[in-house]
């Protein structure tokens, strides 16, 4: 609680305050960055803005309905976005263990600001001694569970929901159902008691959930499709990967974020163990690992990938030519790695 005293002290004395997320915002980014602006902005009536690395994905563009203009600064795109952080007497760092999970230039923007920094997330490993406040819990669903419960505790509020704008409570189940997969994973008793609470609330989780869902481009489907037959490969030890190369996104027009979810599926087969997706980026494959219980994709993507996050849910990055020489090389790469983690 003395915590939550400091956290609503700062913010109350503060007058700018801006949001950071990670490098391609998933739900939980952005439901936990909006939430926390909206809260800022409609509560305590302060000048905050979310300022996220890149745009934010067309199939979780519905999550901004609600909010008011100005509430998102795409970093890549606002030659202002460095003058915001800079001029901001108050920082919080969400869904993002330290500043490096953001981007290069963000990142030096972020360091080099003497305000007060917060950071609430759940993920291992968090960069403590580089903020002032932190709020961090790897037993929860996702940053937006945190958040939750600050949000609630916060003296204004009160545990009544009804005082934090509704956009919020919105983003807030937007964030934990696209983290949980729909609580098909990292689920707690607090997320569902979360989930009943928001519903008691007034938020529209049918509606949500079709957003989240049923609102796909047609190419995102057939892409689906071409990975899991076409391209997807299991090797001996039990790992699947699927390699969406600059070809393959070209091929059905891939669009940023219409991915999400994809490097679950090969886990529903029974001598998966572990699944990889990667996705060709300039001089990079973006890497997503998925885990059954007992194999540790964090432990995989720190070792090979330069990345980690959860025990069974990672990600990191394989650099060109660093790693490997050329695109084509990654596949092979990947079953060294995979025979040497496993032993086999």
């Amino acid at each position: 609680m003395d915590r939550i005293e400091e956290l609503y002290s700062l913010a109350r004395k503060a007058t700018r305050i801006s949001v950071a997320v990670h490098t391609h915002p998933d739900g939980d980014a952005l439901g936990s960055g909006l939430a926390l602006t909206g809260y800022l902005k409609d509560c305590l009536g302060k000048d905050a803005a979310l300022v996220v690395p890149d745009r934010v994905p067309e199939s979780l563009s519905f999550i901004l309905n609600g909010f008011q203009e100005g509430s998102v600064i795409v970093w890549d795109e606002d030659p202002e976005a460095a003058a915001r952080i800079s001029s901001s007497d108050l920082l919080f760092c969400l869904d993002c263990s330290s500043f490096a999970r953001t981007n290069p230039a963000m990142e030096e923007a972020l360091k080099a600001s003497g305000a007060p920094k917060v950071l609430i997330d759940h993920h291992l490993n968090p960069d403590k001694e580089a903020f002032s406040i932190v709020f961090s819990y790897q037993e929860t669903s996702s940053t937006c569970e945190v958040l939750f419960g600050i949000l609630k505790a916060m003296p204004d509020v009160e545990g009544d929901l009804s005082k934090i704008p509704m956009a919020s409570l919105e983003a807030l189940m937007t964030g934990m159902t696209t983290d949980t997969n729909n609580f098909g994973n990292s689920v707690f008793p607090g997320t569902l008691k979360m989930a009943s609470e928001l519903i008691g609330a007034g938020v529209d989780r049918d509606r949500i959930l079709s957003c989240i869902y049923n609102q796909y481009r047609e190419n995102r489907l057939r892409l689906m499709g071409y990975l899991l037959h076409d391209n997807m490969e299991i090797t001996p030890e039990g790992v699947a990967v699927m390699i969406l190369d600059k070809a393959t996104q070209e091929r059905f027009d891939f669009r940023q974020g219409e991915s999400e979810g994809f490097v679950n599926l090969p886990l529903a087969i029974a001598k998966v163990r572990m699944s990889m997706l990667l996705t060709e980026e300039d001089d990079r494959f973006r890497v997503s690992v998925r885990s059954k219980r007992g194999v540790s994709a964090n432990e995989f993507t720190s070792k090979y990938f330069h990345g980690g996050g959860h025990e069974m849910a990672a990600g990191g990055k394989l650099f060109i030519p660093e790693d490997i020489p050329s695109p084509d090389k990654a596949k092979a790469y990947i079953l060294k790695v995979a025979k040497e983690f496993f032993g086999i």
